[in-house]
Order: C-alpha cells, then structure tokens, then sequence
C-alpha cells in the first residue's frame, strides 16, 4: 500500500515526491508518456530560481528526478489510463494493466500547450518556434517574432514580448480579437506591435538551425505569402491533462481540476493537484514546484488525521 501515489513527473510531481519522501511517507511517481513534462522541450531556462547560468529544461528535470530517487521515490515508468476516487484506498490503473492502490493521490498531469499542427512545428520546437513567450522571450532580443493567437494570452504575450524584440507581428485568423479590451487598448498602443488580420500560418520554414519564414495564407481570398521572421510564439490555449478524471473529481469548464483556494485540495478527500493541471494562469515551473511542494504537505497532514 503506497502512502502517496503522484501522477505526472514535471516540476509539480517532482517537487511533491520530495517533499512527500522527505515526510517519511512512501511514495511512487508515475512517469506518463513524457517523463519530465513541458521542460523536456524546452531548450534554455534563465528564469529558475538558484541557477546562475541557463539550464536546460531537461537537465533540470534530470535532476530532480535524481533528488527524489536519491531519497527513496520510486519511479514507474506507466501511463495512467483509469482511476477509481469513490473510496479508499484510491485504485489507478495503468496502461501496462497494472493496479496501483494509495492512501492518498497527488495529480500533476500538467497541461499541454495546442499547437497549430502545421509543417516545420515540431521540426522548430526549440529552435524558433515556442509555446511561452516569458520562457523564451529574453533569446530573441532585437529579432523580429511572430506571436499566433487572439485572445488574453496572445495579447498578453505579445506585450510582453516587445520588452526584448525588435518588432512583434500578431497573426490572427480573424478580423477582430477576442482578448479583454483593457488588455487590447494596451496591445494596440504600443508601436511595437503589428497585426496581420485574416490570416492563417499554413508553414513553419527554415534553415537547418532555426525558423526563417512563415508560409501564411490569407483567410478570405487564399493568397499565399511568405513573411521573414526570426522566431514564431504559438498562443491558442493550453489543455489541461484531465480526461481520466472527469466525473472523478471537480472540473472547470476549460478541463482544469478546481482546488481550494489556500491549498491544493480537490473535491474528493486524500486527492490533491498541483501544476499546470489546475493552474490556468501563470504556467511556470517554479510556480509547479511550489504547488507540488503544498500538495506533498497537504497529503502528508491528511495522512496523519486520516491513516
């Protein structure tokens, strides 16, 4: 019987391990079909507290892999395909056919950033092409980058971008955005910013070492045009990791599971999430690490009224 079972191995997992292992708990960590999450794609990390130099995000998460096998986390490599949350223990069965039974649960599946599924995505990923501008921004000081998206967060990033390039293009679908007007009033001021309206990214190209152009193809019409650029950010939405927890546990319109506001308590007593799967707003690892770290001790004190 496992004391704290955690679904997802990113920031959020990680840190919950430790800090559950470092309770004295026993506790086991469910890979998924990306051990490390988000961070395996993301190339350089500046912004991660106790980090001089850039680390990338899988060196990063190596290491905190390493940390919570150091301390006795035992690392499954599964994916989780079905859970059963109306009594304890909690029973998670995995893809290997595998039932897992807990005391307590912690969730940090994540969430995935949508992506347009155009040619040369993938290919770029890293290289030019990225899914967060406060990640990635700062390495394209003084280029020319696209953001793709309308609304709050595209208008957001976009902003947000300006503080390091020379000049950000927003390409939209529609003739209109979507994003708040106060966020708009702002993104329209700044001169750094163009919008290119009707529009749609059919390509992503380059050379062998990063993005060059995009391939844009007019809404209305079906003209094609090529527009230079040295780095695209993708901004449509994220998709919170929840499918299997649906009619499980508390879930908002948008797929993310709803906690307590001061901790990390779901709808159902012993389960807890943390990261990026019920976190719509800031999706940051450091913020992921310090909700893994509060859902570790909230099972820890669940755990000593109810074990």
């Amino acid at each position: 019987m496992i004391d704290i079972f955690v679904i997802g191995s990113g920031p959020a997992g990680y840190t919950a391990a430790i800090y559950a292992a470092r309770a004295g708990r026993s506790t086991k960590v469910i890979t998924g079909q990306r051990q490390g999450g988000q961070l395996m794609i993301t190339s350089l990390i500046e912004n991660y507290p106790g980090f001089a130099d850039p680390i990338s995000g899988p060196i990063l998460m190596d290491q905190m892999r390493q940390q919570s096998e150091k301390l006795g986390v035992e690392m499954i490599f599964d994916v989780i395909e079905s859970v059963d949350f109306s009594k304890r223990p909690f029973t998670c069965v995995g893809e290997s056919g595998t039932c897992y039974e807990s005391k307590t649960v912690i969730i940090a599946t994540g969430a995935n950033a949508k992506w347009l599924g155009v040619p040369g995505e993938k290919k770029y990923q890293g290289t030019g092409v990225s899914a967060c501008a406060t990640c990635d921004g700062f390495f394209f000081r003084d280029k020319d980058v696209a953001i793709v998206g309308g609304g709050n967060a595209a208008v957001e990033e976009a902003i947000y971008l300006t503080n390091f390039a020379r000049s950000v293009t927003l390409i939209h679908r529609r003739d209109k955005l979507s994003a708040e007007k106060i966020a708009q009033k702002r993104f329209f001021a700044n001169p750094k910013i163009k919008v290119i309206w009707n529009t749609r990214v059919v390509d992503i190209l380059g050379d062998a070492n990063k993005v060059t152009e995009l391939l844009l193809v007019d809404t209305k019409c079906g003209t094609e045009v090529k527009k230079p650029i040295d780095g695209v950010f993708i901004a449509i939405g994220h998709q919170p990791t929840t499918s299997i927890f649906k009619g499980q546990l508390n879930i908002d319109e948008n797929g993310y599971i709803i906690t307590d506001k001061i901790g990390t308590r779901t709808s159902v007593d012993g389960v807890f999430a943390a990261g990026d799967v019920c976190d719509p707003y800031y999706r940051q690892a450091v913020v992921s690490a310090g909700l893994g770290c509060m859902a570790a001790i909230d099972a820890d004190k669940f755990l000593s009224v109810n074990d």
